[in-house]
């Protein structure tokens, strides 16, 4: 294990042109389920839980990681299935996303696996809006489902979504009415985050789901328009990891297409504890912002919606 804890560690550091590198694990079945390594700081046996009175029913408890206390959340009470029972035998993903870092209680972990973003699909539309999934794939001839711990940990603790009063004020100011924000988010959660937050200060948004939908958004666009399509779409605002094409991916696309590349692009991701600013200047993007910040974000679209 300790070798496989090791590659974790390496592997979070590292960062592909639309590749994925997915954890494998169970919860209380062989079930296979996948998160994406860039999110996971470390996997541990499940250390000793202290409980607090007064959590939330899907936290298991306290876990002290070399000094520094650590919520566990039962990943399979979460989204939905039953307790995992045996703790001693049961694993902790430590993950960091979303400027925190927290605690994820599974039945065991398996491998990780290295693929290209194309073989990430997202989850079939007969689902419905209630699972927890943000993408399914195959592995070994096995359906490997990726569980959004987004959404997981925003049922557990709410983020605040509040623009506030100053930046409103600010943004009342500016005409927003001819302007869109295109927003491409594989979490259904990250993307109402953002369209609430750019709504209460005016701003239209258009949600898309991976980055080949949002490609294809603009290239429509800049066809009906017959060219540049700044004066109606200044900026577009996209997550780095989604399925088909990722941020990276589709950020080097619109930035060397002759029709949208005055695009202004901000990667906004949950991937703040490990993300490289390298990549960011390589592939042309204008910004990155960490999730979930809501007045960081909406100073950044009054930016870029008029440079």
């Amino acid at each position: 294990m300790s070798k496989f804890m090791a590659s974790v560690d390496q592997r979070t550091n590292l960062v592909g042109q639309n590749r994925l590198e997915l954890l494998i694990f169970r919860l209380n079945s062989p079930q296979p389920y996948g998160i994406n390594v860039f999110k996971v700081r470390e996997v541990l046996q499940c250390p000793e839980l202290t409980e607090t009175p007064g959590s939330h029913q899907f936290v298991r408890g306290i876990a002290h990681l070399r000094g520094v206390p650590i919520t566990v959340i039962d990943l399979s009470q979460a989204t939905g299935g039953k307790p995992i029972a045996d703790l001693a035998t049961s694993f902790v993903l430590v993950t960091e996303y979303n400027r925190t870092t927290q605690g994820f209680l599974v039945g065991g972990v398996d491998r990780i696996v290295n693929i290209n973003w194309e073989q990430i699909m997202p989850p079939p539309k007969g689902a419905g809006n209630n699972h927890y999934l943000t993408a399914v794939t195959k592995v070994d001839d096995k359906l490997v489902q990726v569980i959004d711990v987004e959404k997981v940990f925003a049922e557990i603790s709410p983020p605040d979504e509040t623009v506030s009063d100053t930046i409103k004020a600010e943004a009342a100011s500016l005409d927003l009415t001819q302007l869109t924000v295109l927003v491409a988010d594989d979490s259904s959660v990250a993307r109402n985050q953002v369209k609430r937050a750019l709504s209460s200060i005016g701003v239209k948004v258009q949600l898309v789901n991976d980055g080949r939908e949002a490609l294809r958004w603009l290239e429509a666009k800049a066809e009906e328009m017959g060219g540049d399509i700044t004066s109606q779409v200044p900026l577009m605002i996209s997550d780095i990891e989604m399925p088909e094409m990722d941020g990276y991916t589709l950020t080097a696309k619109v930035k060397a297409h002759p029709d949208l590349n005055k695009v202004h692009v901000v990667l906004h991701s949950s991937l703040s504890g490990v993300f490289n600013e390298a990549m960011v200047k390589k592939v042309g993007a204008d910004q990155f912002i960490a999730k979930f910040h809501p007045d960081e974000l909406a100073s950044a679209v009054k930016h870029w919606m008029f440079s």
